[in-house]
C-alpha cells in the first residue's frame, strides 16, 4: 500500500455545532444543502459576508447529534463569533472542540479503501471516535478525517498508512489547483465563483436562500466571472504571495501561494488568453506558465 498520511495540526481546527436547530441554522448561512449532510456524507462549504464576499470555508461532518466543522484553525474563532452572530433564538450550540480532536489528510492509490470508504467526493463514515470523508472539493484529494487527538495517528498507522510532511500533501493541493483558507481564499476579498467553489462542490444552486448569495447567483447566471484562481509552473524563485502578475506592462493578476515550482494565482481569462512565449506572464523576476486543471471549467 502506498498510503500517506499528515497531521495538520496548527492547520486546522474543529468546531462542533450541536443542538436540534443545527441544519435550519446552517441552511440559512451557507453556500452549500446543508440538509445533505448524513452520516455518509459530507459537504464543503463557505459563509460569505451580505455582500457576496468570501469569509470562512469549511467542511462539515456529521458526527451523532452534532455536526463538525473542519475549518482553518487561526481563524476558528471569528468564525464561532460569526456564526453566534446569527444564533439568535435557534436552539443550537457552537464549541470549539480542537483540544478533543484533531484533523489527518491521508492520500494514496488504496486510502479510501483502507479507510473502507467509497471513492467519490464526499462519501463518508464513522471511524474510531471520529469521522473519515473522502475530501469533498475532489477525491484525487483524498481523505479528511477529524480524529480524536490522543489516538488520531495511531488510527491511521494501524490501517498501513505511513506518516509524511504536511509539505508533500500542499503541493500536490497545488499541482491540482485547490485553494487553501487564508492562503489563496482571502476574507472579504476573494469570490466564490472566481474560486473554484461551482466545480469544487461548494455551492448548491437549488437550495434555499443564504447570506451573500445575491452576488455569487448574478456572477453564475450573468457570466460575470473574468477572473480565475489556477495552478501556475513557475520559472525562478517564487515571488512573495501578493505579488502582482504582469504580461508586459499589464496587470494580469495576483500570486498567492506557492512552493516548489508550482503556485496558485488569481489570473485575468483574457491574460492567459493571450500570454505568449514573447510576452509571457511574470511576478517578479519569474515567469508563470498557466496549467488548467481538468476539473476547472471556463
Amino acid at each position: 500500500m502506498d498510503g500517506k498520511f499528515t497531521s495538520l495540526e496548527g492547520e486546522r481546527g474543529v468546531l462542533e455545532i450541536a443542538g436540534p436547530d443545527r441544519v435550519a441554522f446552517l441552511q440559512g448561512l451557507v453556500s452549500n444543502d446543508v440538509e445533505k449532510i448524513a452520516p455518509d456524507r459530507a459537504l464543503y462549504a463557505a459563509l460569505l459576508t451580505a455582500q457576496g464576499r468570501y469569509l470562512h470555508d469549511f467542511f462539515i461532518a456529521a458526527r451523532g447529534e452534532s455536526f463538525l466543522l473542519d475549518c482553518a484553525a487561526a481563524r476558528m474563532t471569528d468564525l464561532a463569533k460569526r456564526l453566534a452572530i446569527y444564533k439568535l433564538r435557534a436552539k443550537v450550540t457552537i464549541k470549539p472542540v480542537s483540544e478533543q480532536f484533531a484533523v489527518f489528510v491521508a492520500f494514496g492509490q488504496d486510502a479510501a479503501a483502507a479507510l473502507g470508504l467509497a471513492s467519490e467526493a464526499g462519501a463518508a463514515k464513522a471511524i474510531e471516535g471520529g469521522v473519515a470523508y473522502i475530501d469533498p472539493r475532489l477525491a484525487a484529494l483524498g481523505a479528511r478525517l477529524i480524529l480524536p487527538r490522543e489516538s488520531g495517528t495511531k488510527i491511521l498507522e494501524a490501517r498501513g498508512f505511513a506518516a509524511v510532511a504536511s509539505e508533500i500533501y500542499d503541493r500536490m493541493r497545488l499541482l491540482l489547483g485547490v485553494p487553501e483558507s487564508g492562503r489563496d481564499l482571502l476574507p472579504e476579498k476573494s469570490l466564490l465563483m472566481e474560486s473554484g467553489f461551482d466545480e469544487l462542490n461548494g455551492i448548491d444552486w437549488n437550495k434555499g436562500c443564504y447570506v451573500g448569495q445575491e452576488l455569487t447567483a448574478r456572477m453564475k447566471y450573468r457570466a460575470l466571472v473574468k477572473k480565475r484562481l489556477m495552478p501556475v509552473e513557475i520559472s525562478g524563485p517564487i515571488p512573495a504571495a501578493g505579488t502582482l502578475v504582469m504580461r508586459g506592462d499589464e496587470e494580469a493578476g495576483e500570486l498567492r501561494s506557492g512552493r516548489d515550482g508550482v503556485a496558485l494565482a488569481l489570473l485575468r481569462l483574457d491574460a492567459v488568453e493571450q500570454a505568449s512565449d514573447e510576452l509571457p506572464l511574470r511576478a517578479g523576476e519569474a515567469r508563470l506558465k498557466p496549467k488548467k486543471p481538468d476539473w476547472l471549467r471556463f
